[in-house]
C-alpha cells in the first residue's frame, strides 16, 4: 500500500511539473512579438475549423487524383471522423482541462480566433489534421511530408492564437496518428484491396 501511495504522489508531482512547463511555453509564445506571422496563423487556424482545410484538400484529391485520389480522400476523411468521435466522446469529457487564459497571458488581439467552448485537452484541430495526413498517406505515401507539415502548422497555430496549450497540441498530434493508424489497419483487414 505504501509503494502505491509513493507512485501516486510521484505521478502527481511529475504531472504538476509538466503542467508548469506547458504553461511557461504557452506564455513564451504569447509574449513573443510576431506581427508578420499573426494574420497568417490566425487564418490557418480558422481554415482548420470543422476540418474545412482537410475537406478542401480531399475534394481536390477526389476530383484531380483519379482512383487513388478518391481512395485517399475517403481514407483521410474517415480518419478524421473516427478520431473526432473518439476524442470528443471519450477523451475531452474525461480530461476536463480548461482553455488557457488568453487575456491573462496577453496574447495579442491580432492573433485571436473564436475561443472554443469545449475542453482544451487534447487539441481536436491538431488531431484531425494529423489523422487526415495518416489516412491520405495510407494510400498516397508521397503526400505524408507536406500533409504532416501542414498538420504541424495547424497545431502550432492553435497555440499561437491562444486557444490551446502546447501539451494539448502534442497529445492531439499523437492521438490523431495513433487513432488513424488503428482505423486504417482495421479498414485494411475488413476491406482487403481497398488501399
Amino acid at each position: 500500500m505504501n509503494m502505491g501511495n509513493t507512485v501516486i504522489k510521484k505521478a502527481k508531482q511529475v504531472l504538476s511539473e509538466v503542467n508548469k512547463l506547458d504553461q511557461a511555453v504557452y506564455a513564451a509564445v504569447a509574449t513573443s512579438p510576431t506581427p508578420s506571422l499573426d494574420s497568417g496563423l490566425r487564418k490557418l487556424s480558422d481554415a482548420a475549423n470543422y476540418s474545412r482545410l482537410s475537406g478542401g484538400i480531399s475534394l481536390g484529391l477526389a476530383v484531380l487524383g483519379g482512383s487513388a485520389g478518391r481512395k485517399a480522400a475517403v481514407r483521410g476523411m474517415a480518419s478524421i471522423g473516427v478520431t473526432s468521435a473518439v476524442l470528443n466522446a471519450a477523451v475531452k469529457p474525461v480530461a476536463h482541462r480548461a482553455r488557457p487564459d488568453r487575456d491573462g497571458a496577453a496574447v495579442p488581439e491580432a492573433r485571436h480566433v473564436r475561443m472554443p467552448t469545449s475542453h482544451s485537452f487534447p487539441s481536436g484541430h491538431t488531431a484531425s489534421a494529423f489523422a487526415f495526413a495518416v489516412g491520405v498517406g495510407h494510400v498516397l505515401p508521397w503526400s505524408i511530408p507536406p500533409l504532416v507539415l501542414l498538420a504541424a502548422a495547424v497545431g502550432y497555430s492553435r497555440v499561437h492564437t491562444g486557444v490551446h496549450y502546447p501539451g494539448d497540441v502534442v497529445i492531439g498530434a499523437l492521438s490523431g496518428v495513433i487513432i488513424a493508424e488503428a482505423s486504417n489497419t482495421l479498414l485494411d483487414k475488413a476491406l482487403p484491396g481497398s488501399r
